[in-house]
């Protein structure tokens, strides 16, 4: 399974990137990367992995 709020980050950013030149879509896929890493899920999907356990997601 994988989180919610990281899925739909995702998506969002994938279709309006559509709409944009390339160097407007590098630019905005590095700030949605920054975002998706700083979320309270990614935290617990990184830790998740490294202690071999199924993550816990808060859809954060």
């Amino acid at each position: 399974l994988k989180s919610a709020y990281t899925v739909k980050l995702g998506k969002e950013a994938f279709y309006r990137q559509a709409e944009m030149s390339l160097a407007e879509a590098y630019r905005y896929a590095a700030e949605v990367m920054t975002e998706n890493m700083m979320a309270r899920d990614a935290e617990e999907g990184i830790g998740a992995f490294i202690e071999k356990r199924t993550p816990t997601w808060r859809d954060e």
